[in-house]
């Protein structure tokens, strides 16, 4: 599973974890999230994002 990094805040999504508050569930691929989502920390979408390197 991979994990991402909001550019603005520093948020982390990971894959593994999901975003079970906000309506997406533990294992729910990045490209799986809709295009509607915010990043829950400082609300900028997904387009601020980028995958981080483990």
């Amino acid at each position: 599973m991979k994990k991402y990094q909001c550019n603005i805040c520093g948020f982390m999504y990971d894959e593994a974890v999901g975003d079970p508050a906000h309506g997406i569930m533990a294992g729910t691929r990045w490209e799986d999230i809709p295009e509607s989502w915010t990043c829950p920390e400082c609300g900028v979408n997904k387009a601020d994002f980028e995958m981080v390197e483990i």
